[in-house]
């Protein structure tokens, strides 16, 4: 997949996505016959139909599921440092004792846990973004759809991830217990039944409140500032229209904006975070009684690593789910445009400059 979209890259007449292009009078043989065979293809579905939303789905799979479990170890030193500061003092300071007690596979605990609760995730999240999203649009005029579009974008995502996040509480829990309980247990098949046993099936979504507190807000900034920064790079930043982009420099941009994306995510969504990592820690423990004792500070301890975690993952996520559309020839609906209706009312009322 990926190497066909660098030969994409490389065989497109920009040297990058923000410079001038410099097309051929003519066509190579070559190019024009690639051309026409890719038109022949066509898109592998129609937009909004049900095949669309299940490979969304599998996008949102293979997007959330491979980047979470790749920054496990720096997950793990960040919940360490959630729940124990004294220990762990700061990110290097957690790599290190991290590492002098358990080894380098110590940081690789809750991997499990990780790869299937966020591939979970990811499935509801991207999936049923595009269902919501289609859905809420069609409820609309196509002026109030455009007019409002950030708005069905905040609903859109935090509805998908409501569902989104009751898949993944139960996954999340038990990471938590792994990574941050020394003796508690090493593996998924040792935590899962420990927990049962000690504490019943409801432990498994005792945090799912503060999870919906994290993930929510994280999810609506996630997707409108996604949805939003691309528009605003192709107005601004790009020097030529999506549709003249080739593939791979469509990619860029997708990656860039994940990027910014994530950064706000990240902020928007780490107290509730460390609540979460606090909750999962100690059975015993309440939202309240956690926040009064962290106090405004201690909330946001570990904000460095999961901004930097969190605009990796935002960004490869994104990058990753837009190839999987480009592989599997999905439809990619260009950024929102303004209606010709609406464009032609506006000019004759001299409000569009």
């Amino acid at each position: 997949m990926f190497s066909s979209l660098l030969e994409a890259a490389r065989s497109s007449p920009f040297h990058g996505p923000l410079t001038p292009a410099k097309c051929d009078a003519i066509a190579a043989p070559s190019q024009a016959m690639a051309a026409n065979a890719a038109a022949e293809l066509g898109d592998s579905c129609e937009f909004g139909s049900m095949k669309y939303f299940a490979l969304c789905g599998l996008g949102g799979i293979l997007s959330c599921g491979i980047t979470h479990t790749a920054v496990v170890p720096l997950d793990l030193v960040k919940c360490r440092l959630q729940v124990d500061a004294d220990k762990y003092k700061n990110v290097v300071h957690g790599f290190k004792v991290s590492v002098r007690e358990e080894g380098m596979r110590g940081l690789a605990k809750g991997w499990a846990p990780t790869f299937i609760g966020y591939s979970l995730q990811g499935l509801c999240k991207f999936g049923l973004y595009e269902v919501f999203k289609v859905g809420y649009n069609n409820l609309l005029d196509e002026e109030t759809a455009y007019t409002y579009r950030t708005f069905v974008y905040l609903a859109a995502s935090a509805s998908a991830e409501f569902f989104a996040d009751i898949a993944l509480s139960p996954l999340e829990a038990a990471k938590v217990r792994i990574q941050t309980m020394p003796g508690f247990a090493n593996t998924l098949r040792e935590a899962w039944p420990k927990m049962v046993q000690n504490e019943g099936y409801g432990t498994f979504y005792k945090g799912l409140a503060p999870l919906w507190g994290r993930q929510i807000p994280y999810t609506m900034m996630k997707f409108a500032c996604f949805e939003k920064t691309v528009e605003l790079l192709y107005k601004y930043v790009v020097p030529k229209p999506r549709a003249a982009c080739s593939k791979g420099e469509q990619l860029v941009v997708t990656f860039a904006a994940g990027y910014i994306a994530g950064v706000f995510c990240a902020i928007v969504s780490h107290p509730a975070d460390t609540v979460v990592s606090k909750l999962n820690q100690d059975k015993t423990a309440t939202v309240g009684s956690i926040v009064s004792k962290l106090g405004f500070a201690g909330v946001w301890k570990g904000l460095g690593p999961r901004i930097i975690m969190i605009g990796t993952l935002t960004a490869l996520q994104w990058f990753i789910y837009d190839a999987v559309k480009v592989w599997l020839r999905m439809p990619r609906p260009p950024p929102a445009e303004m209606p010709e209706s609406m464009r032609k009312r506006l000019e004759a009322e001299g409000k569009l400059n």
